[in-house]
């Protein structure tokens, strides 16, 4: 992630195709460690492609993962889209607040 943050500030900053020296430059300003194998994957993997569709197609990538909405995939499951309505409700977690131990339970005070 942090070699995909460097390409991208350096991409905002207007150079349109950074380089290896560009991004260790941007890594070693905040005092990352730099790793070439990682920094040479990216630049192989964008190279020639524009941002701003590499961006656009992440996004639709992104829209078919679940997000781990419960009540998103009951309605997804149930004939005809209609999830039932105990499945939509979450249920509430009862808090059990612990009694403190104390003297009280001896039956005597020191001030007796």
């Amino acid at each position: 992630m942090k070699v995909i943050a460097a390409y991208l500030l350096a991409v905002l900053g207007g150079n349109t195709s950074p380089s290896s020296a560009d991004l260790k430059g941007i890594l070693g300003s905040v005092g990352v460690e730099v790793d070439d194998d990682r920094i040479e994957l990216l630049l192989s993997e964008v190279k020639g492609k524009d941002i701003t569709e590499l961006i656009a197609s992440g996004r639709e990538k992104l829209a078919s993962v679940p997000c781990g909405d419960g009540a998103a995939v009951a309605m997804a499951a149930a004939p005809g889209g209609a999830a039932a309505p105990a499945a939509a409700e979450p249920k509430k977690e009862e808090k059990v607040e612990e009694k403190e131990e104390s003297d009280d339970d001896m039956g005597f005070s020191l001030f007796d």
